[in-house]
């Protein structure tokens, strides 16, 4: 009954995430003012408040769904500094006779990745253009580094100005060739194994940062989508936001939906096992029967003839017993 409980309540979540999801692509419509954006941003906070009573639930017994190896006690809890998991992480094993009363609420809720699960994009807090990027990808995987990067755009004083960018490896302080290229709007840019495409216009010396994926869980997701969307302070800071939540929403709704599958994997052995259960009773009940179960006629006539041979046995023995030598002598 935990896992079934467990199942729907994270399919409840998922459907939580998926609405966020929607409200994060509608914030990002080009004709929705502050006030609306600040609307949107309070109906997140309330299904930001949902999901963390879907993560915190407890079966008819009262016990939490999501504590891991955890106590009875709240799995979650809610400080101002952000959402922290208070039981156990980890999973009991099933076993053919048995099931886990409650599933790892850390791996679920707090076991996502910023970004793209490999590295993160975003702008210099110092930007005064346009320019925005998608989440980027990996290309080259052997090609890869786990290095920081600034990419610094140029403008020149040109007529038309002439835009290049340099980028700069800001773990080792040196320098990716070659220098000097060409920015082209939507047009990608790649180094090091790595490759994400830019947007807009910047202005001279506007930067994008790269930085390693860090760990973090769904509900800080959800937090920093509600800043971004409820105190951007321009369409293209508010865009950058919202393609790194979208990406990291598809994360997180990944990571719960896997959860339900394992939850209904477990249903299923649940079944296997009241099945080879059941089988199991009817076999010991046909084993007790023919150990028990008797014909009355046929038991009283075998009664009856052992009772006839153990009195003559009792019989033969007492009068062997009477012998002596001077019987055999008269």
């Amino acid at each position: 009954n935990a896992i079934t409980l467990a199942e729907s309540t994270l399919g409840g979540a998922t459907e939580t995430l998926q609405t966020l999801r929607e409200l994060v692509v509608k914030a990002n419509d080009g004709i929705l003012n502050s006030t609306n954006r600040a609307s949107i941003a309070q109906e997140m906070r309330g299904l930001r408040d949902q999901l963390f009573a879907h993560a915190n639930r407890s079966d008819t017994n009262g016990m939490p769904l999501f504590s891991g190896l955890g106590s009875a006690a709240p799995p979650f809890t809610d400080p101002a500094t952000g959402v922290v998991f208070n039981g156990i992480a980890g999973q009991r094993a099933g076993t053919d006779v048995s099931l886990p009363g409650a599933m790892d609420g850390h791996a679920i809720f707090m076991d996502t990745t910023t970004g793209n699960g490999t590295f993160n994009v975003g702008l210099g807090g110092a930007n005064t253009g346009t320019v925005w990027s998608a989440p980027g990808q990996v290309v080259s995987p052997g090609a890869l580094t786990g290095d920081s990067y600034t990419v610094t755009f140029t403008v020149s004083a040109t007529v038309p100005p002439a835009i290049t960018y340099d980028v700069l490896d800001t773990t080792t302080a040196l320098p990716v060739p070659p220098a000097a290229r060409p920015y082209v709007d939507g047009q990608e840019i790649g180094f090091d194994g790595l490759s994400f495409v830019a947007h807009g216009v910047p202005k001279n010396g506007d930067t994008v940062v790269i930085t390693p994926s860090t760990q973090t869980d769904v509900f800080e997701v959800i937090d920093r989508a509600i800043a971004a969307i409820d105190g951007a302070s321009g369409n293209n800071v508010m865009t950058q936001a919202t393609n790194l939540a979208l990406v990291e929403f598809d994360a997180s709704m990944d990571r719960v939906q896997s959860a339900r599958g394992q939850a209904g994997d477990w249903l299923n052995r649940g079944d296997r096992i009241s099945d080879s259960q059941n089988s199991r009773s009817i076999q010991l009940q046909a084993d007790r029967s023919k150990a028990e179960d008797l014909d009355m006629v046929k038991g009283i006539s075998d009664f009856q003839k052992f009772q006839t041979g153990y009195q003559a046995a009792l019989q033969s023995y007492a009068q062997v017993q009477r012998l002596s030598l001077f019987n055999f002598i008269n």
